[in-house]
């Protein structure tokens, strides 16, 4: 039975096989699956957690392409519908040497901002521990936005561990202000929040760790612990208790892509909690999880199995 939940955008990225030129200027790319969520049902799958994926997919053959390959995944496709009213949504990555690469989405009105709130009134979660929300979804319409807030109903009434990472998508929003209030207004119904250094900045006006984990906090009394990613440097965490850790990141020799490697850092954090394993624990396989993440093209073909994650372990 399925122990993980998340509902998002399924994507297909174009990504450059052109190191470091435009995307206007790039002549050949490969096809990739994409889409934060996805990203972390993927993940999670590889560290051998069943989990249940909710979206819906255009009667395309980008959405043929999503829904086989989660299927090839070992990922619960029940909840993954096809609508042949809309479109599926893909994006173009640039392929760089060094930095972020750019990205062109092509998303807009997509059969996943169409998903309604009416087609969640089947989910079973009986058997979920675990559900992973992401800010994504919620931006993509309004539609979206009301389907998300009832699944997290949902997920809270049947005492469902929830863990909600803002991953800010600007673009996807009419305007930062509307951003930024909606994001942190999500984040109140979740137990476990999971910002980055600079989307805490950008959230909560502070680029100190303690006080983006203490705005979470204090916030809501749902919200228990908040686990600030800081990218190669590691993540500091603290909890409604007070108390508070540091760890240090893994050490990388060549970053070849940083796409992912927040929803990498997502797979170690939740799939450690599903093993029973302490806080300090899952931040360590989060960051563990999000330096492999950097180290492979695509989005989610860094993330390791059980035997490549004890593997790196052993490495460092």
């Amino acid at each position: 039975m399925s122990e993980f939940i998340t509902i998002g955008e399924p994507l297909v990225v174009l990504a450059s096989e052109n190191q470091d030129i435009s995307l206007e200027a790039a002549e050949r790319f490969s096809k990739f699956l994409a889409g934060a969520e996805l990203n972390v049902a993927i993940g999670m799958s590889r560290l051998g957690h069943k989990g249940i994926y909710i979206s819906k997919v255009g009667d395309d053959s980008f959405g043929n392409f999503i829904i086989e390959s989660v299927k090839k995944a070992e990922i619960e496709t029940t909840y993954l519908t096809k609508d042949k009213n809309y479109s599926t949504g893909f994006y173009l990555k640039q392929k760089v040497s060094d930095g972020d690469p750019t990205v062109d989405y092509y998303r807009k009105n997509s059969a996943a901002a169409n998903l309604s709130s009416s087609e969640l009134e089947t989910i079973d979660l009986s058997e979920i521990k675990i559900a992973h929300l992401s800010g994504i979804f919620p931006a993509l319409s309004k539609t979206s936005l009301k389907t998300f807030q009832t699944f997290n109903q949902k997920l809270n009434e049947a005492n469902i561990l929830t863990i909600f990472d803002p991953n800010l998508r600007p673009v996807l929003w009419d305007n930062q202000e509307k951003m930024i209030r909606t994001i942190n207004d999500l984040a109140k119904r979740s137990q476990i929040i999971l910002p980055g250094i600079n989307e805490g900045e950008i959230l909560t006006g502070s680029s100190e760790p303690e006080k983006i984990a203490d705005f979470y906090l204090k916030q809501s009394p749902l919200t228990k612990t908040v686990v600030v990613k800081l990218g190669a440097e590691g993540a500091f965490a603290k909890l409604k208790s007070g108390e508070s850790f540091t760890l240090s990141g893994f050490k990388v020799t060549k970053v070849i892509d940083t796409v992912g490697a927040g929803d990498g850092f997502a797979v170690g954090l939740e799939s450690a909690l599903l093993e029973g394993k302490t806080l300090k624990e899952a931040v360590k396989r989060a960051c563990a999880v999000g330096a492999l993440a950097v180290q492979s093209s695509g989005d989610s073909e860094g993330y390791p199995t059980k035997e490549e994650l004890e593997a790196f372990y052993k490495e460092k």
